[in-house]
């Protein structure tokens, strides 16, 4: 009887701690990942490390040197394989990152297409493979799903014009570059989670100081409660005509600032020669625009001759910005469900201007072509296969040939429309767009300073 008194009072502790393990890894996989799943990893790893590679093939034979001295200090007749030498392991909060110096003979193609074999083989919810330097890869590993329940890290390095806006499948932050990548094309079919997108992306852009531009076609049903951010707002193809002229004017008149600072003289020193607005001194530098087009295919929808006319000079126009408003720090973000010929005239040659590509879940895969066929073919078959249940996952690619999926965040207009009133005042006043600044109420910050917003000039 005392021995079972014992055995009960030893069992319940551990059940209830196999009981919390369990929770955790349902419910809080990072907890789990760092308390149980990393140290056994990390263990596993350390292990059978040279047992896997030479299992997988990710061995080159050694070197005669190396061959040599194995059979003069081991006296043994045969010489074993040589794997990638390890350099670095670090865990992260999803997994392991694994720095490789490969031999000579091997290429990362070699590590990239045993990924799944080595997934299997140390327990690991995926194993992607990035190329670092020369002769250098790295692995990394993810303990459990970050798309299943995305969350953010609570720090991410911040630079000028770079926006964290998801979670990458590898566990890394998806971020948007406008400095590297200045226009990007975003598509997907309804609740694929593209309007999840541009929240994250409004919201990350209203705390930097840039000023938004939204041309919404659908009323201003999904910017106008974001008023007290923007510079300007088109809520119907006339008003976004108008608009995307007066941002046109901005781009000439930001050209002529950059010719005048030029100068090109004996005198100019070289330093100060420059081609885009990042080279100005900053209180020269004019502040940058993000164009936010939210359904591209109703500046594209025609009635009538002159509603034709109208279509036409306004995708001209589009066109000059994607091709020439990058080194003037203006930016297109365009959004939509699909985006091909089928539009009408100039659809293609602007979408050739769009950089970066975001694909959703869509509903055909002509839709995932036009959006990654030209610049990541084997993307798009991934871009079809994402199931309806987990809106905001999305294949991310651009011209580099490289992609990935991402995963947005759920955020909620709330939120989005919290940031935008207490960020107000970063709002900066461009006369050339006063007449579409959207009428909304200031509301001030007293710790930031006054607001700069103004309320939309009445016009006789």
């Amino acid at each position: 009887m005392s021995d079972l008194v014992t055995l009960l009072e030893i069992g319940t502790p551990l059940a209830g701690t196999a009981g919390g393990l369990g929770y955790a890894r349902a419910k809080a996989p990072a907890v789990y990942w760092s308390l149980v799943g990393m140290p056994v990893t990390r263990t596993r790893f350390a292990f059978t490390y040279r047992t896997t590679m030479d299992v997988c093939g990710l061995t080159v034979a050694p070197s005669r040197l190396r061959a040599f001295l194995s059979r003069t200090v081991t006296r043994s007749r045969e010489a074993q394989p040589v794997p990638p030498k390890v350099r670095r392991v670090r865990p992260t909060s999803t997994g392991l990152r694994v720095t490789l110096r490969l031999p000579a003979g091997m290429e990362p193609a070699d590590i990239a297409a045993a990924s799944n074999r080595l997934r299997h083989a140390w327990g690991v919810h995926a194993v992607h493979v990035v190329e670092g330097k020369p002769g250098t890869v790295e692995l990394r590993m993810t303990g459990y799903d970050v798309l299943r329940r995305v969350r953010m890290p609570r720090r991410v390095p911040r630079r000028p014009m770079v926006i964290p806006v998801a979670r990458r499948e590898d566990g890394a932050v998806f971020v948007r570059d406008y400095r590297a990548i200045p226009h990007g094309l975003t598509l997907g079919a309804n609740q694929s989670g593209k309007s999840m997108y541009q929240r994250s992306l409004i919201k990350g852009l209203a705390e930097c100081p840039v000023a938004l531009v939204g041309i919404d076609c659908k009323r201003g049903v999904e910017q106008a409660p974001y008023a007290p951010r923007l510079s300007a707002l088109a809520t119907n193809p006339d008003e976004a005509s108008g608009l995307v002229d007066a941002v046109v004017s901005e781009m000439d008149d930001r050209f002529d600032l950059l010719k005048e600072h030029q100068g090109i003289s004996s005198s100019t020193p070289d330093a100060e020669i420059t081609s885009d607005i990042w080279g100005l001194p900053e209180e020269k530098r004019p502040v940058p625009i993000v164009v936010l087009v939210d359904e591209v295919a109703e500046l594209f929808m025609v009635a009538t001759k002159k509603d034709e006319e109208r279509r036409d000079r306004m995708v001209t126009q589009l066109i000059r910005l994607a091709q020439l408003s990058r080194a003037v720090g203006i930016y297109l973000e365009i959004c939509g469900q699909r985006f091909g010929s089928e539009l009408g005239r100039g659809a293609t040659m602007l979408r050739a201007q769009l950089t970066g590509r975001v694909v959703h879940r869509v509903n055909d895969k002509q839709t995932a072509e036009m959006g990654l066929g030209d610049i990541a073919p084997d993307a798009v078959s991934v871009a079809t296969t994402i199931p309806p249940d987990r809106p905001g996952v999305a294949v991310a690619g651009d011209t580099s040939g490289g992609w990935s999926r991402i995963r947005t965040p759920k955020i909620s207009i709330s939120d989005v429309v919290t940031v935008c009133r207490l960020t107000a005042h970063l709002t900066p006043d461009i006369p050339a767009l006063a007449a579409w600044r959207p009428v909304a109420p200031a509301v001030s910050n007293p710790a930031e300073g006054p607001s700069l917003v103004k309320p939309k000039p009445v016009i006789e």
